[in-house]
């Protein structure tokens, strides 16, 4: 942001562009400031007397004088004193000008022996001395100058400078002080800064006051006008920000927040380059770690397939396991674009990998075929899925194919091909689904469970909430909504989410893989929920603006599908620990098997013939699956929204406890009944009785 008074001094315009020009004018004034503190050296040893020098001394200092401009020259070219930018001199830079006039000042013992000349000894010193300080004012005289000129401007400037607080009094918001004050592209006063550390309180850095902790934000705002508020504790705890950033938003200052310590480290950021804080600082949780390192012994040397490895899980599986000695890397997705990117970054950052790249569909059996029996990956991560919820309301039967059957048919040939074990990526809307993409993630989940029992591969499902910077998250909508001036749009004031990083999401999956035994759920305890609404004003106010006053948030109604929380376990399931404390299995429910393939070959039938039943068919098999239809053709549903939060509740009318098995459901029927071979597994896709198909095209229209 620049001052917007019209008198503004703009000491840059001022300066010559060329670096070259720059060059020769700090070299000449180095060049004068050799014969002047020549000859001021040699009179300060006389007492500024010049009555005083002897004759003999005057008559030498020339000779110095000469030597110094070509010693001078050398060695500060040599240092690349003469590169040093304007205006960001540093400690560093002032320490490289100290040596380089030590090297010239010890280079004049070369003129006692050329010259045969002496001078005095303290003439030698006060010349370092002199020369010195004259480098080091001529190097950081743009910033001193750059000060006065930025004073003046705020003096003629009718619009007062915004009033910053800088919460930090450590390297960090030191950094910031000292820019703010030399820059002239940055329009702020600092005033005063705020730190939890005791010991500096009443201490000044570069002119500012350190003039309280954390609780005293709130006053000093009101005390000191302030307008900005900017954060900088990049080394700080998810946990201690989280705390300063609420009682940042409720003073309603704009706040901003310095990037990580290692960019500061790097000399990557300075005050112009401050983030905004981004939602990930508001979720109050500490990271997932796990040490990859540690647990990744399962996937050495080993033959590794990840489907769907184009996608944001994927492809972050592809990056952690191109790190840890895969014997060969597939890669396998439908999608060319996101194949091909992930293909390229790989093949730069990792040129030894073996690497394979395929195009092609878990809906194609052929294909699948291919890829298994050429390849008998020993370790399958399965990500390829269709999982936007809105998208799959309106296509429910490509869910079906896509996730359900897809699944299927890649588990089938895992199982057919020898594959030792098998990770399916799943989702915390599986759990008491109301919508289709959540009720095939949870078929999905049934299939691994039926698939475990059936051959030697260990197949296990890992179930997350949703992932920051996947594609399709709301965060990225959120501020585009911002930048476009709003409103930014949230389908119910009380919709509440979990939420988790991408590299979370993945070591889960990478640590359920070592953990897996065959037949688990794994779930991540992802903390407290959060609301959306919530992420949406503290986006807002964090951005520099107020919520419903400068930026509005329109409530749009829950999309069809949508549920108001998501959970991460059934009711059914409990929970059991594991090695790391973040991560439990939930202890699948039992299922009649035989009655489960029956209803895939139903669901097989009826998606691929576009039927118009399939809700129906998955309800059949997923009696928690909740969803409602119209009555009729021409009569829409009325109070949506609290419809929809209804059956998020599991309070959908007509189901009463809304999560009891349905009667005749055997719980135990399936239990010592597996198929005997593969083809009898395949073959079971394949029974529809005609009876059941015509009572369920009956049905078809009818609200369940």
């Amino acid at each position: 942001m620049k001052v917007k008074g019209k008198n503004k001094l703009v000491l840059e315009k001022y300066l010559p562009r060329s670096k070259t020009v720059r060059m020769r004018i700090l070299w000449s004034y180095d060049m004068a400031m050799v014969w002047i503190c020549a000859y001021l050296a040699l009179g300060l040893r006389f007492d500024l007397s010049l009555s005083s020098v002897p004759i003999e001394y005057a008559r030498e200092v020339w000779k110095y004088g000469l030597l110094q401009m070509v010693m001078v020259s050398l060695v500060f070219y040599a240092g690349h004193l003469y590169a040093i930018m304007w205006g960001v001199s540093g400690v560093r830079e002032m320490m490289q000008v100290m040596l380089a006039c030590l090297v010239a000042a010890l280079a004049q013992s070369v003129g006692i022996l050329l010259f045969d000349a002496r001078m005095p000894r303290s003439y030698y010193v006060l010349w370092f001395v002199l020369m010195t300080a004259a480098s080091m004012w001529g190097r950081s005289s743009f910033q001193v100058m750059q000060r006065i000129v930025n004073r003046l401007n705020r003096a003629m400037d009718k619009e007062e400078p915004p009033r910053v607080m800088i919460i930090g009094g450590g390297k960090a918001g030191t950094l910031i002080v000292r820019e703010m004050k030399g820059s002239e592209k940055i329009h702020g006063l600092p005033v005063c800064i705020v730190d939890d550390d005791r010991d500096k309180q009443g201490r000044m850095i570069d002119g500012v006051p350190i003039m309280g902790t954390r609780q005293d934000i709130a006053k000093l705002v009101k005390e000191k006008e302030i307008d900005k508020i900017y954060v900088a504790i990049p080394a700080a705890a998810p946990e201690q920000i989280r705390n300063i950033l609420g009682i940042c938003q409720k003073t309603g200052c704009q706040v901003k927040t310095l990037p990580g310590v290692y960019q500061l480290m790097n000399g990557e950021v300075n005050i112009s380059r401050l983030r905004k804080v981004e939602i990930e600082d508001l979720l109050g949780r500490e990271p997932v770690r796990t040490n990859l390192d540690e647990i990744m012994g399962y996937v050495k040397d080993k033959v590794v397939l990840v489907t769907g490895g184009g996608g944001s899980i994927g492809s972050e599986l592809c990056r952690q396991l191109a790190g840890h000695g895969v014997r060969q890397l597939i890669i396998f997705d439908m999608y060319e674009n996101n194949a091909y990117e992930i293909q390229q970054e790989l093949k730069r950052n990792v040129p030894d990998l073996n690497l394979v790249v395929l195009i092609g569909s878990v809906r194609n059996t052929n294909r699948l075929d291919y890829l298994f029996g050429t390849y008998r990956p020993d370790i399958v991560y399965h990500a390829a899925a269709h999982k936007h919820v809105p998208l799959m309301e309106d296509s429910p039967n490509e869910a079906i194919k896509n996730n359900v059957l897809g699944t299927y048919k890649t588990a089938r040939a895992a199982m057919q091909y020898g594959t030792g074990r098998f990770i399916l990526i799943s989702t915390d809307k599986a759990v008491n689904p109301t919508n289709i993409m959540g009720a095939s993630k949870r078929l999905c989940e049934m299939v691994i469970q039926m698939c475990n029992q059936k051959s030697g591969t260990e197949f296990v499902a890992v179930r997350f909430g949703n992932v920051l910077g996947s594609n399709g998250s709301v965060i990225p909508l959120f501020k585009k909504q911002i930048e476009n001036g709003g409103p930014v749009t949230v389908t119910h004031r009380d919709i509440i989410r979990y939420f988790m990083t991408i590299p979370e999401a993945v070591s889960l999956v990478l640590q359920a893989g070592a953990y897996a035994m065959g037949g688990e759920i794994f779930v991540l305890n992802m903390g407290k929920p959060v609301r959306i609404l919530d992420m949406a004003e503290n986006l807002i106010r964090l951005s520099g603006y107020e919520p419903y006053r400068d930026i509005d948030i329109q409530f749009t109604g829950l999309r069809p599908g949508e549920k108001l929380y998501e959970e991460l376990l059934m009711d059914e399931e409990g929970l059991q620990r594991t090695g790391n404390e973040r991560i439990f299995i939930g202890r699948p429910i039992d299922m009649d098997y035989h009655r489960f393939e029956r209803g895939l070959g139903k669901l097989d039938e009826a998606a691929w013939l576009e039927k118009d039943n399939i809700r129906e068919l998955v309800h059949e098999l997923v009696p928690e699956y909740h969803y409602r239809a119209k009555e009729d053709a021409g009569e829409a549903m009325t109070d949506q929204d609290e419809v929809l939060a209804q059956a998020a509740a599991g309070m959908e009318p007509g189901y009463g406890e809304g999560t009891g098995l349905e009667p005749g459901y055997d719980t135990k029927a399936g239990a010592g009944s597996p198929v005997k071979s593969r083809m009898a597994l395949h073959n079971a896709m394949a029974v529809y009785s005609m009876e059941q198909k015509a009572t369920m095209i009956k049905k078809g229209n009818t609200m369940i």
